[in-house]
């Protein structure tokens, strides 16, 4: 996926690549014991949306915007992830 936005999507990439290498050694063969693909995105989407409510002061509304969803898809996500 390509973003004309700025964001170098390389970085972003190789970086979770790294981390999923490491957990994939640690885990020294075994199978995960959860849903990889949730605990991954949960793990990115927190932060994701921390830093873009800090970003835009709280205002939920950009964050929505800036984000690319609508403003109450936000609050869902907010609440699973216990950000106020």
């Amino acid at each position: 996926m390509n973003c004309d936005c700025g964001v170098n999507e390389n970085d972003l990439a190789r970086e979770v690549r790294r981390v999923l290498d490491q957990y994939f050694k640690d885990l020294d063969g075994e199978s995960p014991g959860c849903g990889l693909y949730d605990m991954v995105i949960g793990c990115v989407e927190k932060p994701l949306i921390e830093r873009v409510l800090d970003q835009v002061g709280g205002n939920q509304s950009r964050a929505a915007e800036m984000l690319g969803i609508n403003r109450n898809t936000l609050r869902k996500k907010m609440s699973n992830h216990g950000i106020e």
